[in-house]
């Protein structure tokens, strides 16, 4: 019982952050698009470091900018938010 316990304390001291989540997707849907940083970046009209820093989950972008990331990459919000709660 004391390792299951143990087990549940790591992943819950793990759990990432909204950005964080949303910059995995991000890097996810990136990837199968077959795009590249740049590309997207261009797309997005954003900086390749933003976006670098997005996908990392450094940089929480607004509102304008995740949209403008949503068009460029051609998903859904569901898509590109899932796994946010």
């Amino acid at each position: 019982m004391a390792f299951k316990s143990l087990v549940l304390g790591i992943i819950w001291r793990v759990r990432l952050s909204p950005h964080q989540i949303l910059g995995r997707n991000v890097g996810r849907l990136r990837n199968q698009a077959a795009l590249t940083q740049e590309q997207l970046a261009e797309k997005a009209d954003i900086s390749r470091g933003f976006l670098q820093e997005i996908e990392k989950g450094g940089k929480n972008p607004s509102m304008n900018v995740t949209a403008r990331l949503r068009r460029a990459l051609r998903c859904t919000w569901v898509e590109l938010l899932q796994g946010i709660d």
